[in-house]
């Protein structure tokens, strides 16, 4: 998970610096006063974010797997502490309801 964080965040900076070039260079508009540099973070975001989609598909899945395994085996243990768990009054109600 943490490489797909720094990958994205790599390509986040990427574009940043690429959108930044270009606005400093005059061929994208500058931001309104002196909003420019908000204007060049969100015009990076906009970017990056479908270039991540695309690039980072087989990464973001790795990390899929990886999250799922960690989610069974919590799941896995949790089941077992509650099957250690039981509460010995319940085994006598379960005994008394079978005898019954």
């Amino acid at each position: 998970m943490l490489r797909y964080t720094l990958m994205r965040l790599g390509i986040l900076v990427g574009c940043f610096v690429v959108v930044w070039g270009l606005v400093y260079s005059g061929l994208v508009p500058r931001g309104l006063g002196d909003s420019n540099g908000l204007w060049i973070v969100m015009l990076a975001l906009v970017i990056s974010a479908p270039i991540s989609f695309v690039v980072l598909r087989k990464e973001r899945d790795r990390a899929s797997v990886n999250v799922v395994a960690r989610v069974d085996r919590m799941k896995a243990n949790l089941e077992a502490n509650r099957s250690q768990e039981d509460d010995p009054a319940d085994d006598s109600a379960k005994a008394r309801s079978q005898a019954s």
